[in-house]
């Protein structure tokens, strides 16, 4: 008899289940247990990698028996790949979560899969560059979008209409770090029977839940805090069943997480509430080390925009993250000697890893926008982003102010 012959064969395996954890268990204990399958993986504490594109039919093959339990294609769902998912939908509160290729690819799969020709995305202020290019390819579809600045200071309920479908917003914003309300954000598009897609990659689930405050999905680019090393691209979005089963069902976008990423990114979540606190603290000490440096004329960090942000960011937020803004007196002069003059800290793009970074948003997450979207954005000549890794403070500080000291020079320089 052959294999395929075979009863065991005949009758397809359930998909195995994550083991349940102690009720009330907390973030860093389903960080590290929360996607524990008993008894399988021939009793691997650490998940092997799953390589395979393509599994086996049951032999009894039925359409049915092939969506109750049994895989079939790595596009569609893959074993590695459901461990992390498992983590992040437990971490946010969520009902459910899919795994991307990437940040973008999990946004562009939420908004194409939830708005149709003919209905309109509000867009609040301060979104990644990449988001804001997707959005300028909106109306060829047919969908509208509406940006809302983001000094705007008309009430949520003011924005929205009858026409919109989907509110979109980054809190705390990029790069400004500017607070959005999202229970009130929330509660606004309910009203008009829209729904709310927060960008939760700054904040992490460990310091912000937005699904607990009233919003439908969350997003992540997992590329960021959750992946931490700065070593795998992913994204994430996580939210109720119902809404998840419309996010591109049968994969049709093509960007699924490849098996070894999601290993790496099961790995790195481990970790993630012990690098947070790091980067909290090391945000909080280097805010207050430099914002009454004479080279510096505004520091952007969650809260610090008005009384009213910090209110909103005390409520929703149990730490203010690792990313702050710098405007510097000198200008762009200034940012080039203050950039060549970082010892510590290295000059690239991105954020969320354990190094810390700077960069110019101008020319990086925003570099397609023009001088007078710059400015509408806040984004003035002197803006440097600094993502906050996980290093002593006292290093980060002490290679900070020698850099601002360099730039103050330029900007006390007499003209030629």
């Amino acid at each position: 008899m052959s294999e395929e012959d075979s009863p065991a064969a005949a009758t397809p395996s359930p998909r195995p289940r994550f083991r349940p954890l102690p009720l009330g268990a907390g973030p860093t204990t389903r960080l590290v247990h929360g996607a524990r399958r008993p008894d399988w993986n021939a009793g691997a504490v650490v998940p092997p990698i799953y390589r395979s594109v393509t599994f086996r039919y049951p032999a009894a093959f039925s359409e049915g028996a092939v969506r109750g339990g049994t895989y079939l294609y790595s596009r569609l769902e893959n074993p590695s790949v459901e461990g992390p998912a498992e983590v992040i939908r437990q971490l946010e509160g969520g009902e459910a979560a899919q795994l991307f290729a990437s940040g973008m690819g999990a946004i562009t799969a939420s908004v194409l899969s939830l708005v149709g020709a003919g209905e309109e995305v509000v867009a609040v202020g301060g979104l990644y560059g990449g988001t804001t290019d997707l959005f300028g390819e909106l109306p060829r579809l047919g969908i509208r979008v509406r940006t809302v600045p983001e000094g705007d200071r008309r009430a949520p309920d003011d924005l929205v209409t009858k026409d919109t479908r989907l509110v979109m917003f980054e809190t705390p914003s990029n790069p400004q770090l500017r607070v959005h309300d999202i229970g009130r954000w929330s509660s606004a598009a309910h009203r008009v029977g829209a729904l709310v897609l927060v960008d939760n990659t700054f904040a992490t689930p460990i310091n912000q839940t937005p699904l607990a405050l009233g919003a439908d999905l969350v997003v992540h680019s997992a590329t960021k805090y959750l992946g931490g090393h700065s070593d795998l691209l992913a994204g994430a979005v996580v939210g109720s069943e119902r809404l998840l089963r419309r996010v591109d069902p049968k994969r049709c976008l093509g960007a699924p997480l490849d098996p070894f990423v999601a290993f790496l990114l099961e790995r790195s979540l481990k970790t993630l509430a012990l690098r947070v606190a790091r980067h909290n603290e090391n945000g909080v000490r280097v805010t207050a080390a430099i914002a009454d440096h004479p080279a510096v004329e505004r520091v952007h960090y969650p809260g610090r925009a008005s009384a009213e942000e910090e209110a909103i960011a005390a409520r929703q937020m149990r730490g203010r993250g690792g990313v702050l803004g710098v405007s510097l007196r000198g200008g762009a002069a200034a940012v080039a000697v203050f950039l060549r003059s970082l010892t510590l800290i290295e000059v690239a793009s991105s954020l969320g890893g354990v190094a810390s970074l700077a960069s110019v948003p101008g020319v990086t997450s925003h570099r397609h926008a023009n001088p007078e979207e710059l400015r509408a954005l806040g984004i003035d000549p002197g803006f440097v982003r600094l993502a906050l890794g996980i290093e002593d403070a006292d290093d980060l500080v002490r290679d900070l102010r020698e850099a601002l000291d360099a730039a103050e020079r330029v900007g006390a320089a007499p003209p030629l």
